[in-house]
């Protein structure tokens, strides 16, 4: 993750009602006789989101623009929380345990990356997960739940959980927690007209997740 970037969560109210998701890129090429050749040039989706959407009052204007001269428009990287896809688990559920598998120990590492894994079989994707929220993260090592500062550390700005004792070699390595996205402004530029605003329009205010 960059340097710049700043541990702070985009006013959660707002996100709420703004609209966005993932993005893939794929290359398509239609051949003379009709078929087509696809192909991927992310391995990984990412995330863009338009805040615009979320903004209802002028207070909320003034919070976003205060926020956005705070992360220097593109230059800092901060939170954001995607009300459609921020638990281990559906959104409406509480996050277990046991909700991801994030590794199988052998005996010697200790260090394992939170994932959270979409679909199953060969065809899932598997998407690291960086920013988990402080506090919210449980684990198990073979379905017997560890405890945090005790069993285990987890750093919140990478997502990587640090066991006291490695895991013993096949035991299956699980984790449940909240987190948020983490991205930046997609423009150096903070536009809006009142009159429209008043009118009903919303501004454009992009946001785009950060990559690793």
């Amino acid at each position: 993750m960059p340097d710049a970037f700043h541990e702070v969560r985009f006013p959660t109210a707002i996100s709420r009602r703004a609209s966005g998701g993932p993005v893939r890129r794929t290359e398509i090429v239609t051949l003379g006789s009709g078929a087509e050749s696809r192909n991927a040039r992310w391995k990984h989706s990412r995330r863009r989101y338009n805040a615009g959407y979320g903004i209802r009052t002028l207070d909320e204007l003034h919070d976003v623009l205060a926020f956005f001269e705070e992360r220097r428009g593109e230059l800092h990287g901060f939170r954001w929380k995607d009300h459609a896809d921020f638990r281990s688990c559906p959104p409406l559920q509480q996050p277990a345990a046991d909700d991801q598998a994030i590794g199988t120990g052998d005996g010697a590492a200790t260090a394992f990356q939170l994932v959270k894994t979409y679909g199953s079989g060969a065809t899932a994707y598997v998407r690291d997960i960086a920013k988990p929220v402080a506090g919210t993260v449980l684990c198990a090592v073979d379905g017997l739940t560890q405890t945090e500062g005790g069993d285990f550390a987890v750093d919140d700005t990478t997502g990587i959980v640090t066991f006291t004792v490695a895991p013993a070699a096949s035991a299956a390595i699980t984790a449940g927690y909240e987190f948020d996205v983490p991205v930046r402004f997609d423009q150096d530029r903070f536009e809006i007209s009142l009159d429209a605003f008043d009118a009903g329009q919303v501004p454009d205010l992009a946001l785009i997740e950060i990559r690793p």
